[in-house]
């Protein structure tokens, strides 16, 4: 465990390192980013190797940083946050893999991409929350300069409005936290210390507070009606980008959602329990109906991408210990399945055909042209429909059955969200790859045929695979992390509170 912290300074100097590499050479920046993916995600390994499942926060670092408001470096792991840190470095380093090809500003660009990392560590492995609160920001702000310097498809509007919605939801946080702070009292920005300050507020100053947290939280997880910024920012997002967005960033809001919002005001959760609920499985099948009838292949995948999540907020609404751990391992295989489908329509797709539109890409034999593509996208399309034998089907169902305790009817309008997804998966896989093609498409890319999928992008792919597959059948290596977490003292107070 004592290795955890490593992931944030190894990265942040991988940083650094990449910015000054990339003024010699792109691929000495190249080079450093990946080396420093890799041993992020080996210290991730490395910890998970030696850990210990229980209850609660294990601390792993804490020295006061401003003491006069009782604000600690507090870093601290338990199953759930070693789970996101594993998948971080998994997406962080297969991010990097697809995005081999990248020349314009190279050093730049790998510089933000694990600023942003760093960043998405840090929130992970934060017990205090104002620290939390300091790595959320550091990991919102490289978002903006990829999409508006790297992106593509009105790539300055996709990136503000990404920005927008990102502060304004991190504005709404600060002020709960500062709230709680100030008015309970508090001596610290500790997560324990805040909820007993929490329990001292009237009602409804507790309501308010929470719907400011968990809302604030809940527009980067992509909650409906919130969720508006995110095909957007998927679309304009490059490659890389677009498969942290997917992967790993919409994961804070929920995460914030579920270690900061819930268990410090799980008064104020029960209040809001069936408004969160409404909305996720309202957002599940909206996105997925919106999907269903899109023509831009990348679109498909952002709304896709909005809809699974809903799933995740789903299992936080329902509150017990099920469905939460079944949105947790949801937030994990989400986090490898979008990845690996933003991988394959951003990069092997798109910038060898450079179109995204699905009636230009019906017309190319895509299955003759771009084989292991098709293959990638098929095997990662059933992964995100549920199938068995992926990691998809574990979590969705997990949350089903858990989701079936608290409300019958959230767990039927779920349901049908899964035969939305299946409609859309498969309508994209016989469109795009094996639709009515064209015959003078077939003369022209047998003239002039497509670049063949590169080492890096295979690797990236398998990565991807792997951790869906090898999650698919044996979930219980992430679930015997998870649910003992569950059993600390402050997600009991609101998984009790959470249930009938």
């Amino acid at each position: 465990m004592n290795a955890l912290p490593w992931t944030i300074y190894v990265t942040f100097a991988g940083a650094l390192l990449a910015l000054l590499g990339g003024a010699r050479s792109a691929s000495l920046a190249r080079g450093i980013a990946l080396a420093t993916a890799v041993a992020g995600l080996g210290l991730s390994l490395v910890a998970a190797g030696n850990f210990v499942p229980g209850a609660g926060l294990q601390t792993l670092v804490d020295v006061p940083w401003v003491s006069q408001l009782g604000i600690h470096y507090h870093l601290a792991a338990d199953g759930i946050s070693l789970t996101l840190v594993v998948l971080t470095g998994i997406a962080a380093t297969a991010g990097i893999l697809f995005s081999w090809n990248i020349e314009e500003r190279t050093g730049e660009f790998f510089a933000l991409f694990l600023a942003l990392i760093g960043g998405v560590y840090g929130v992970f492995l934060s017990a205090d929350a104002f620290l939390f609160f300091v790595f959320y920001e550091i990991a919102i702000v490289p978002k903006y300069f990829l999409i508006a310097n790297w992106g593509s498809t009105r790539r300055e509007y996709g990136a503000m409005k990404l920005a927008l919605y990102s502060f304004a939801g991190s504005a709404m946080v600060l002020a709960g936290l500062l709230w709680t702070y100030a008015a309970g009292g508090a001596t610290g920005f500790g997560l324990n210390e805040l909820a007993a300050a929490a329990v001292t507020l009237p009602h409804t100053q507790v309501v308010i507070i929470f719907a400011l947290v968990f809302f604030g939280f809940a527009t980067l997880a992509g909650l409906f009606p919130l969720h508006t910024w995110a095909p957007t920012g998927h679309v304009a997002a490059p490659t890389a980008a677009s498969m942290l967005l997917a992967g790993v960033v919409m994961k804070l809001g929920a995460y914030g959602c579920l270690r900061v919002a819930m268990p410090l005001f799980p008064v104020g959760f029960l209040a809001w329990q069936p408004v969160i609920g409404w909305l996720a499985v309202v957002g599940i099948v909206y996105a997925g109906l919106i999907a269903l009838v899109q023509d831009d292949f990348k679109f498909v995948i952002g709304y896709s991408s909005v809809s699974h999540m809903g799933f995740v907020m789903l299992g936080l609404a329902a509150a017990n210990t099920r469905a939460v751990g079944g949105a947790v391992l949801q937030m994990f295989s989400h986090g490898v399945i979008a990845g690996l489908l933003f991988a394959v329509v951003g990069r092997m797709i798109y910038e060898r055909t450079h179109t995204r539109q699905l009636a230009e890409l019906q017309r190319l034999p895509l299955h003759r042209l771009l084989p292991f593509a098709t293959v990638v996208f098929v095997l990662a399309g059933l992964a995100s429909m549920g199938m068995p034998g992926f990691s998809g089907f574990p979590a969705e169902l997990t949350i089903l059955i858990g989701a079936w305790k608290t409300s019958h009817i959230w767990a039927l309008v779920a349901a049908v969200g899964v035969l939305i997804a299946a409609a859309f998966t498969l309508r994209v896989i016989q469109v795009v790859f094996f639709g009515k093609v064209d015959p003078a498409e077939v003369a022209a890319a047998a003239a002039h045929p497509l670049p063949p999928i590169s080492l890096p992008e295979k690797l990236g792919s398998l990565l991807l695979l792997s951790a869906t597959v090898i999650i698919g059948l044996k979930p219980d290596l992430l679930l015997n992390w998870i649910m003992p977490a569950l059993q600390s003292p402050l997600f009991q107070a609101v998984l009790k509170k959470g249930t009938p």
